[in-house]
């Protein structure tokens, strides 16, 4: 995807064909994700966060977007909550943006994501992560959730 080409696109990655995460998003990044054929987005911040963007899932739809807010807090994922977000990621429309503040939690989501569904163990998505630029021991609390999960919920087990 070629906002990461962008300074004003902050933390993009490309995960898959399907799956990119950033940071927050402006609406000018939005109009660009609908230029290069992104379906839908998924925000994972809370209202409640500095810097929500309160009118973000109007101007998405405006573009022609699919657009789901689920609230992550770093301090509330469970397993719940994370197959809530897995579920999401399952029915949006592909390709997908997901983003939260700095793109940590989108990062999680979306390996967890990619892990489950391929059948990978936590050590073959720390590799993938590692090669999308995403160093997942800056997080200890993170890595040990998606460990725990991936352990537990990949189809390889």
């Amino acid at each position: 995807m070629n906002l990461e080409c962008k300074t004003a696109m902050e933390n993009v990655k490309k995960i898959n064909d399907e799956l990119t995460v950033a940071g927050q998003v402006t609406e000018q990044q939005l109009q660009q994700a609908v230029n290069e054929g992104y379906k839908s987005v998924l925000n994972l911040r809370s209202p409640e966060e500095q810097g929500f963007e309160s009118d973000e899932q109007q101007k998405a739809q405006v573009l022609g977007l699919h657009y789901v807010n689920i609230p992550v807090k770093l301090t509330e994922i469970d397993d719940e909550l994370t197959k809530e977000v897995i579920k999401q990621i399952d029915e949006l429309p592909k390709p997908a943006l997901i983003h939260c503040a700095s793109g940590m939690r989108a990062g999680l989501m979306a390996f967890i994501y990619v892990a489950t569904r391929q059948g990978m163990t936590p050590e073959q998505i720390f590799e993938q992560a590692a090669a999308a630029g995403f160093d997942c021991s800056a997080n200890p609390q993170m890595k040990q959730f998606l460990e725990h999960y991936v352990s537990t919920y990949s189809r390889a087990n």
